[in-house]
């Protein structure tokens, strides 16, 4: 066991770890997938569902609270959890990804990153300072530092200038006074080349944050790319520190990455395909608007035992998609997550039991399986 007041370390499995990480407002068990509440609100669910479903954690969108409704409001309000009435851990990402997602609308400067809203069009500067600003107004327990997030692939030249500005930004960060509650979070950068992340690693060790997140993956790459490298990375990142990877992914991307050491995960994709009618079962995504589900009584998922499972067809839920009834997206979002969340929980007692590989093995071998398909 490796125990630091944020984080302990509790057991592994292989490469594979569960811990615990202690915020203001509950602790957090690893491997943990973190819903994400972009504008405040995890789509489609109440904070009811989410509480039932026993998510630990879930994150905010800096950029978008920024924009609309205002972080000064937020503050005003109390503060994000008060405000969404949540009284466990918030994770916000700094506004970073957004931004350079923006492509033609923003500018790198050494001071930030200007940027044009998609909302009105109107011209912002964010930077290390305001990011930090705006997340200590949200008043989340973990806070992400400003970086740049290059698209892959990307020259080395490319990856290194970002990865220095990165490293820049990340000390200007550190140097802004959170809340006494806020743990701050720095980000890996460096593309697909582990000489440049591991360089970029050992520097940010020097400042000393509390947990280490992995960004610039899944933005370009191919997918076996970045399982080879979480495997031979992923290991080498601070063993007495959460280690987070960010915005990743399909549900065998997060065992991959639990499988290579990784600790925490985010991804709308649950949440996001739930809305255009997909269920994530134990033997892979079923479609709910294929026409061969018109008269099935079976539950989505018949494996599963969230209430969505145990009390609705597939006949039913289809019927509510194909009409444009908003409990579909309700009632499949809340399934998704709860598919995500319970394989958490079932690595994690696989880790402490030390058989996760075998629980890795089998979940692929359902997984893809695609028996309903």
């Amino acid at each position: 066991m490796i125990k630091t007041e944020f984080f302990t370390l509790e057991a592994k499995s292989g490469q594979a770890r569960a811990g615990t990480v202690r915020t203001a407002h509950g602790d957090i068990q690893t491997p943990i997938f973190m819903p994400v509440g972009t504008r405040g609100t995890v789509k489609g669910l109440w904070q009811e569902d989410l509480e039932r479903l026993k998510a630990d954690v879930i994150l905010g969108n800096t950029y978008h609270l920024y924009l609309r409704p205002g972080h000064k409001l937020i503050e005003k309000m109390g503060g994000l959890h008060k405000w969404m009435t949540w009284d466990k851990p918030i994770l916000t990402d700094s506004g970073g990804f957004q931004v350079f997602s923006l492509g033609d609308l923003n500018k790198v400067t050494e001071e930030g990153v200007i940027f044009q809203s998609h909302i009105d069009g109107s011209r912002h500067m964010l930077s290390p300072e305001k990011s930090m600003e705006i997340q200590k107004s949200l008043g989340s327990d973990i806070v992400m530092i400003f970086d740049e997030c290059p698209k892959l692939p990307a020259t080395k030249e490319t990856l290194r200038t970002s990865m220095e500005l990165t490293l820049r930004w990340a000390k200007r960060c550190r140097d802004y006074e959170l809340q006494d509650h806020q743990n701050l979070f720095c980000i890996v950068q460096g593309g697909l080349f582990e000489d440049l992340r591991e360089e970029c690693m050992e520097r940010l060790q020097e400042l000393d944050f509390p947990g280490f997140a992995l960004g610039g993956l899944s933005v370009g790459e191919k997918n076996e790319e970045m399982v080879s490298f979480l495997d031979s990375f992923a290991p080498k990142m601070p063993e007495d520190k959460p280690r987070y990877l960010m915005g990743v992914g399909k549900p065998i991307d997060v065992l991959n990455g639990i499988r290579a050491g990784i600790d925490m995960f985010d991804c709308v994709l649950p949440t996001r395909n739930a809305r255009n009618g997909q269920f994530l079962t134990k033997h892979g995504p079923l479609n709910i608007k294929k026409a061969r589900f018109k008269e099935d009584p079976l539950p989505p998922d018949p494996t599963c035992e969230c209430p969505v499972c145990k009390r609705y067809s597939r006949s039913y839920v289809r019927h509510l998609f194909n009409v444009g009834e908003y409990l579909a997206g309700q009632l499949i979002t809340y399934h998704n997550l709860h598919f995500y969340l319970n394989m958490v929980r079932e690595a994690r007692t696989a880790i402490f039991e030390d058989k996760f590989e075998i629980y890795y093995k089998e979940f692929v071998k359902d997984y893809n399986s695609q028996l309903h398909i």
